[in-house]
């Protein structure tokens, strides 16, 4: 039987009383329009019917205004969980508003509406604190001004002067100076601007921030111990934040007491304002995830008792060569789209498969293709463990176009990439070509500029290509012989290209087949400017091991490749699966193990 398409919304973003509905596909667009607008119904007396959707949000979900009854104000029930789970930033004071009982299908638009993606952290309601930014905070995130909600900045006149010192040239540094730059332009023109008062940060459009921008307009009094050089900027800016510790340690008319924080990106500038007594602190906000043992994985082991206990009622039916389970049980909402399930239990049939469909209380299994088998061999290529299966299947799937795949040396990230892609592109003609970029990072020192082409500057950063590469022509020229292997070799460089990332602006690749190796080493917003180059029919897989970033201020839950892997997750077209186990070699296994 066909399958219904796939939901975009996880069971556990629904109310309980939704569950029993049919599902819809939520609008993007459509996000503030099932709020109830009780305002105006609030009147005592009042029988006018409450309307709680928007028309346009109505005819947006495929249902028309017309299909839903209006709704009757009623006696204010008992808040759901799901409404109970909704974060808010500020405490309205309580309206005698009438709540509403909802059919089930308005419950559940309501629901899938208005329940955020995640859960954002609620405004804090202590004193607002005075943070002093140091100059690779900016240089790092140039929205970083707005990213500190109601508290106050504070920019020493030495940033501003290291600021203008990096606003030269193209790299990544220097165009984030310039709209460093650009951004207090901004404000510092905006209408009663007053520099001495400070400028309020919400006047250029950013709402979230509530709180004001302060300028060294004058010299500050301070005294740092004789074995700190007075001429470092590092320095100066310590001294700007001891002034300002002692300026606003006590109340004093006009000035309320605040707390001095430094917030610097360099570890050793921390140090030595702790050491000084200050208060410091790292950047925050970049950080996709605090710890990054928290990383989605992509897979989940089905406990013992999965059939027999957890899940409550079980269907199957058969479609071509794969199997369908729909299973419904407390584990559902823990769910999401294309996470792959394993069971494995002694005595018992192992079971794999990946989740195609979240639909109210239930979700369907699907049975994956088994490409350890010799007969479904890709490009002469076996997978050899369970997470390689896994990764093959999302990387042979035409319905995903976008593929993540994190896990230590010798895992097969770049041999089963370039094996899929091969085959797609050689033998399925799915895809007109394959190619491939990475982040030129030098593990050592720098060799300095490389002679040549494009491709012939990118050739020494492509040894993994060419390894992998010289081991799928061999499997697959079996007994051709010399020749038959020369020919091969020229047939398949003829499909591969390699570019360099610093080109990629302004490009759009149709039908190609993209594969971003040590994509670690990226910022978030660097992947952002490499994913958003995909065009029609297009697949981007992105690979890397976060365990070897060497991008200075990249860390695993700041790096892009987290940042992709934790947004994409649950998207019906996208994938991710962490390899687990090594298949280079014993020396490599025990190696990642002990060294």
């Amino acid at each position: 039987m066909p399958l219904p398409p796939a939901p975009t919304k996880r069971a556990a973003l629904l109310s309980p009383d939704a569950h029993d509905a049919p599902a819809r596909s939520s609008h993007r667009g459509s996000r503030r329009s099932g709020e109830s607008r009780t305002d105006s119904a609030s009147s005592s007396g009042s029988s006018q019917p409450l309307e709680l959707f928007d028309r346009h949000a109505a005819d947006a979900v495929g249902g028309s205004s017309e299909a839903a009854p209006p709704i009757r104000a009623k006696a204010k029930p008992a808040p759901s969980r799901g409404q109970r789970q909704q974060p808010t930033a500020r405490r309205e004071p309580e309206a005698p508003a009438p709540a509403v009982h909802a059919p089930a299908p308005q419950q559940q638009q309501i629901a899938a509406t208005q329940a955020p993606a995640r859960p954002k952290r609620s405004k804090s309601n202590g004193p607002a604190k005075l943070f002093v930014l140091d100059t690779n905070v900016l240089l790092h995130d140039p929205m970083c001004l707005f990213r500190f909600e109601e508290h106050d900045i504070f920019l020493p006149m030495i940033v501003l002067e290291e600021l203008d010192g990096h606003k030269k040239g193209t790299t990544e540094v220097a165009r984030n100076g310039r709209q460093t730059s650009r951004t207090l332009d901004a404000l510092a023109a905006a209408q009663d601007a007053d520099i001495a008062k400070g400028l309020k940060l919400d006047t250029t459009g950013h709402r979230e921030a509530g709180g004001k921008l302060f300028f060294q307009t004058a010299p500050l009094d301070y005294s740092l111990p004789i074995s700190l050089p007075q001429g470092k900027a590092d320095n100066q800016i310590l001294g700007v934040v001891q002034a300002l510790r002692d300026l606003y340690a006590n109340d004093q008319p006009g000035r309320p007491k605040q707390e001095v924080v430094l917030v610097s990106k360099d570890i050793n500038m921390r140090v030595k304002a702790r050491a000084l007594g200050l208060a410091a602190d790292d950047y925050q906000n970049d950080k996709t995830l605090e710890d990054g043992d928290l990383l989605y994985a992509g897979s989940l082991a089905l406990p013992a008792d999965f059939w027999t206990r957890q899940s409550k009622t079980v269907e199957s039916w058969q479609s071509g060569s794969n199997t369908f389970y729909r299973v419904s049980g407390p584990l559902v909402p823990n769910l999401y789209i294309n996470q792959f399930v394993y069971f494995e239990a002694p005595g018992e049939p192992s079971m794999y498969a990946r989740v195609t469909e979240i639909r109210d209380k239930t979700a369907v299994f699907k049975t994956l293709k088994d490409y350890s088998s010799g007969k479904n061999a890709v490009w002469g290529v076996n997978t050899r463990n369970r997470e390689q299966n896994f990764a093959m299947n999302l990387l042979m799937d035409p319905e995903v176009d976008f593929v993540t795949l994190t896990g230590t040396a010798g895992t097969g990230k770049t041999l089963m990439a370039l094996a899929s892609g091969l085959t797609q592109v050689l033998d399925d003609r799915r895809y007109t070509e394959i190619i491939m970029t990475r982040a030129t990072v030098s593990v050592g020192e720098d060799i300095g500029f490389l002679p040549g082409t494009e491709e012939e500057k990118m050739g020494p950063w492509m040894g993994a290509l060419d390894d992998n590469l010289e081991f799928l022509a061999k499997g697959d020229g079996g007994g051709a012989g010399e020749w038959g292997r020369a020919a091969t070799n020229e047939l398949i460089r003829s499909r591969i290209k390699v570019k360099s990332m610093n080109f990629m602006r302004g490009r759009t690749f149709l039908n190609k087949y993209v594969i971003i190796d040590e994509a670690q080493n990226l910022t978030p917003k660097q992947m952002k400017t490499l994913i958003t180059r995909a065009g029609p029919g297009t697949k981007i897989i992105c690979m890397g091991n976060l365990a070897q970033i060497d991008t200075p201020y990249l860390t695993e839950g700041s790096s892009g490749l987290t940042f992709a892997v934790d947004k994409f997750k649950g998207w019906p077209h996208g994938g991710h699966i962490t390899l687990a186990r090594g298949e280079r070699s014993r020396l490599a296994d025990f190696a990642s193990d002990v060294l």
